[in-house]
């Protein structure tokens, strides 16, 4: 009793004194993965914008292999989530499509699908989200950038990944409307990037899985990955994410262009 006095004593100690971080063995898992999450927000705080180029290739179970080329366009959220665009210029089928995110840290993300053959724009609700984007392994939901404030965290154990120390937590989306029941994912102790995400649909059953490779840093702090990789365990079929070119804090961005009523217009 009187030990367990002494830590909790101690610790209030620390706050008083603005300690940083309690120290790991005196949280909840619950609290502990939340922290691996905010460290893992807060290193990656500052990049303003960047655009990149990026090229989707889809494979079906046979092994066939469609490809697309398109553009990324971000811009860093200070007060909400983050703003996402992506102008698809090939093949013929597809080029001309743009998709804007704006995700929200307290509200459901925004999203909005432009079709050049429909010559609108089309709105996609919350309860669409789970739908495939573009006919890709990644839905709607995978598209937006992750709000810390839209999960509640687990932290499970400290692992190992190709030789790398990890974090391995759950986060459990709050959203109803979620294709998922819970992700767990495998974090870089050292810098706080994701490896890899394994998704499980509502049944519990893992659904998907998602990896990172050839990660790089730019300006010193921001980690980008150069491809990531999701494949369908259910319906056997995988899309590769390559990204290349990334430009970091780029003037010619313009914050006119995250607009819906200007996607049409948008080159």
């Amino acid at each position: 009793m009187q030990k367990n006095l002494f830590i909790v004593l101690w610790l209030e100690l620390l706050i008083i004194l603005g300690a940083a971080q309690a120290p790991a063995w005196a949280l909840s898992p619950g609290e502990r993965g939340l922290e691996i999450a905010r460290e893992g927000e807060r290193r990656d705080e500052g990049w303003q914008n960047f655009r990149t180029d990026l090229t989707m290739v889809l494979k079906n179970k046979r092994g066939e292999t469609s490809v697309r080329h398109l553009r990324s366009m971000n811009l860093e959220g200070v007060e909400d989530g983050d703003k996402s665009l992506l102008i698809f210029d090939s093949p013929a089928d597809v080029k001309g499509t743009k998709f804007l995110t704006f995700s929200h840290k307290h509200s459901d993300d925004d999203q909005w699908l432009y079709l050049p053959a429909l010559k609108r724009v089309k709105r996609i609700s919350s309860s669409n989200k789970g739908g495939s984007f573009m006919g890709s392994e990644f839905s709607y939901e995978d598209m937006t950038a992750p709000v810390l404030e839209k999960y509640d965290y687990k932290y499970l154990r400290d692992d190992n990944y190709k030789g790398r120390k990890v974090f391995i937590v759950e986060r459990y989306p709050k959203d109803p409307h979620s294709l998922y029941s819970k992700q767990v994912i495998w974090t870089d102790q050292e810098h706080y990037i994701p490896w890899k995400i394994d998704y499980f649909n509502r049944r519990g059953k893992r659904l998907k899985t998602l990896t990172y490779h050839k990660y790089k840093r730019y300006l010193g702090q921001f980690w980008r990955p150069g491809k990531m990789l999701m494949i369908n365990h259910r319906s056997g079929k995988a899309t590769a994410l390559v990204w290349k070119n990334y430009r970091f804090r780029d003037p010619s961005i313009s914050r006119n262009w995250f607009n819906p009523a200007v996607l049409p217009r948008v080159q």
